[in-house]
C-alpha cells in the first residue's frame, strides 16, 4: 500500500507537460487495445470513457477549475461533443453513494480481466492520473482505484 500512496504523491506534484506527454502516449495505446476486446470494435472508446469518467466521479464532484484541467483531455478524445454540463451531469449520475458507480466498477473490472497485466496496469495508472488532475488524490478516489486494482 505505501507504494500506492507513492506512487499517487508522483501524479500530485507532477508537471502539466511531463503529465500531458504521459497521457497521451499511454491513452494511443489503450484505445487501440480496447477496441480489439470488444465484439464491435466501437466499444473500445465508450469502455475507455466510462473509465475517464469513473475516475472523474470517483470523488462526488466536478468543480469547474478541475473540469478546465481535464478538458483538454476529454476534447482529445471525444471532439466538441463535451462540455463542462454534460461532463457535470455525467458525474452526477454516477456520484459514489449511487448504484451507478458501482455498476460501473463492476463492468470495468470485467474489462479489467480481459486485457493483459501491461494494459491493464496503463488503464489503472491513466484513471490514477484523472483523479490526481488536481493536485490531489482524495481519499475516496484512493478507494475507487483500489476497487480497479482487486
Amino acid at each position: 500500500m505505501k507504494e500506492f500512496d507513492l506512487l499517487c504523491k508522483e501524479f500530485e506534484q507532477m508537471d502539466s507537460e511531463t503529465y500531458a506527454a504521459l497521457l497521451a502516449e499511454k491513452a494511443a495505446t489503450l484505445v487501440p487495445a480496447l477496441t480489439l476486446v470488444t465484439e464491435d470494435g466501437l466499444g473500445g472508446i465508450a469502455v475507455f470513457s466510462t473509465f475517464i469518467f469513473g475516475a472523474i466521479a470517483a470523488d462526488g464532484r466536478l468543480s469547474e477549475a478541475e473540469y478546465s484541467l481535464v478538458y483538454p483531455l476529454l476534447h482529445a478524445f471525444f471532439g466538441d461533443t463535451v462540455d463542462y454540463e454534460t461532463c457535470r451531469l455525467t458525474v452526477r449520475a454516477l456520484r459514489p453513494e449511487g448504484r451507478e458507480l458501482k455498476k460501473a466498477v463492476d463492468e470495468m473490472a470485467d474489462v479489467l480481466a480481459e486485457l493483459s497485466e501491461n494494459l491493464k496496469n496503463d488503464l489503472i495508472l491513466v484513471c490514477l492520473m484523472i483523479c490526481a488532475i488536481d493536485g490531489k488524490v482524495s481519499f475516496k478516489e484512493k478507494q475507487w482505484i483500489k476497487q480497479l486494482i482487486r
